[in-house]
């Protein structure tokens, strides 16, 4: 599949609140409440992104991979990694979705390969990332990528259920 990444514009809210949605969808069932899943909203999701493009924090760098044809087949996003409320000198790769339809089909490993370009080329020391500890599919996707659990965890509260999440690190040579 041919794809290109490019920076995410406000075009792209829609599309990309329908992947996000449809990943969580996806890869969390079984692994977070149903009810939450059930309760997402594309038309909230497109909304908050369209928010968070013109709020234009320059720190936070959003990208989309669009096959040949012109559409969207996944979504990445990444910018500094915090200590609380301290910006660090390493980055975090906060989200990472590639159409339901689409995974397996080289999008996440496009737009992965992509970020840890960017944030290598900003001098980033090191891409930090959270995953949900049972998300076997996808720790196995970022180790092969060359990404190690660093030891840290870290619970994220669903619908009042605790779901454990690892952080996982790549360092970042020039």
């Amino acid at each position: 599949m041919s794809l290109r990444i490019r920076e995410m514009t406000l075009a792209d809210c829609d599309r990309v609140a329908e992947i996000r949605v449809g990943g969580w969808r996806s890869a969390y069932r079984g692994l977070i409440p149903q009810s939450y899943l059930d309760g997402l909203s594309v038309e909230a999701d497109a909304e908050r992104r369209r928010a968070y493009l013109a709020q234009g924090d320059g720190g936070v760098v959003n990208l989309v991979a669009e096959d040949a044809g012109g559409g969207l087949a996944g979504w990445a996003c990444h910018g500094p990694y915090r200590e609380g409320e301290v910006r660090t000198r390493d980055a975090e790769l906060y989200a990472l979705y590639a159409h339901p339809d689409r995974v397996g089909r080289g999008v996440g490993r496009a737009l992965l390969t992509e970020s840890v370009a960017r944030c290598r080329a900003a001098g980033h020391g090191s891409l930090l990332l959270w995953v949900l500890k049972e998300n076997v599919r996808a720790r196995r996707f970022y180790e092969r990528a060359g990404f190690r659990a660093d030891g840290a965890e870290e619970p994220f509260e669903v619908d009042g259920v605790e779901v454990p999440e690892v952080r996982y690190a790549m360092p970042l040579p020039r």
